[in-house]
């Protein structure tokens, strides 16, 4: 791209999106209460010294080996538990079970469906993991699907991780966590392939007997103002013209749908950061909350939220990703693990000639570097 082009890309996006009404919060769902971006709408974090646990959950997966027909996958969920800064240790469960997937194709009925199998690396943590009966789906189940097309089976194998995680927290839950303590998803509380509501529903109801707050920080949010910004952009842009500088929350909607309970927060967890991001509390245990107990909750978050490495995000998901990562460097390991055992079992003939029907694209770019 010359410097001409840009500066002409820059000048036209630049033209395209307006600040100067930022517009309210867009759900579809007219049923979601949304609150103003208004000045008055951001509450200071007032520091509630309430010791708790609080428990860090997240998974990682990547393929293995994979065609059109199949895909293996290696998977991990971890958990940490922190007290503001300060690890506290697991007291029965492993703080990472890891798990082989496959997930094959198999014609019923005139249609493909997807079918996975799973493979713990130790036996007896699959009663840690998903129920393999749960991640069966139809080719052209909605949940899975992409437009039109046929779902693609690699991100069907994905399902097995993200169940896992669901299932994973709610063991976390049941024998780590006491009342008070605080369990942080890193991802939002909505849940969208099927069957996964199952597993969400299990989690709040472990939560509630065990009177533990079910709570969710995205990296990320696709969230949408109804004037076409994204709507942490245009929080962080309200907080600047309001001129807010501490730790912050912001009400941002309520919502009360089949596939998704919460109370959705905008928070800023450090005043050094410009970083704000989408934090849901489930929405009865929300309501139940009292300022004192909610400010505890975030108290906790700003604590341990400090990290110079990223400041303004929880260092204990920042644990939590780094050792649930899978790095391409064991994929490699895998790969060549698992390649050795299709060659000295004789399978590699039958399996190679359905991967080379989608590694065309794997092989130029190992010859382009």
């Amino acid at each position: 791209m010359s410097i001409e082009a840009a500066r002409k890309l820059v000048e036209s996006l630049d033209g395209k999106i307006g600040e100067e009404n930022l517009g309210k919060p867009l759900f579809t769902d007219p049923n979601v209460k949304t609150y103003p971006f208004v000045k008055s709408g951001f509450q200071r974090i007032s520091h509630v010294e309430k010791p708790f646990k609080m428990a860090f959950v997240d998974g990682g997966n990547q393929e293995i080996v994979g065609a059109p027909n199949f895909s293996i996958q290696i998977n991990r969920v971890y958990f940490g538990m922190w007290s503001g800064r300060e690890r506290v240790l697991e007291k029965v469960l492993p703080r990472r079970i890891e798990f082989f997937s496959s997930t094959y194709s198999r014609f019923a009925d005139g249609q493909i469906f997807y079918d996975t199998s799973i493979f713990p690396v130790q036996e007896n943590h699959r009663i840690l993991l998903p129920e393999e009966s749960d991640i069966s789906f139809n080719s052209f189940d909605r949940t899975v699907t992409i437009g039109t097309q046929r779902a693609d089976i690699e991100r069907v194998a994905s399902i097995a991780r993200v169940f896992a995680e669901w299932q994973f927290a709610t063991e976390v839950v049941k024998r780590e966590l006491d009342k008070g303590d605080v369990l942080v998803l890193d991802q939002t509380l909505q849940t969208t392939f099927k069957n996964e509501h199952k597993y969400l529903i299990k989690l709040v109801e472990a939560a509630k007997q065990k009177d533990v707050i079910v709570t969710g920080l995205s990296k990320t949010s696709a969230l949408f103002t109804d004037t076409g910004l994204s709507l942490i952009g245009a929080l962080g842009k309200l907080a600047e013209d309001c001129g807010i500088e501490h730790e912050w929350y912001f009400p941002v909607a309520e919502i009360e749908t089949t596939d998704h309970n919460a109370m959705i927060l905008g928070v800023r967890l450090c005043s050094d950061s410009e970083r704000i991001f989408r934090y849901e509390i489930q929405r009865e245990q929300f309501k139940k909350l009292s300022e004192e107990e909610l400010n505890g909750i975030l108290t906790q978050l700003v604590k341990n939220s400090c990290d110079l490495a990223f400041p303004g995000y929880p260092y204990g998901l920042i644990d939590a990703d780094r050792f649930a990562r899978v790095s391409s460097k064991e994929v490699e390991y895998y790969r060549a693990l698992l390649l050795s055992q299709l060659s000295d079992s004789g399978k590699w003939e039958k399996l190679s000639r359905h991967i080379r029907a989608s590694d065309a694209h794997d092989i130029l770019n190992m010859l382009m570097g």
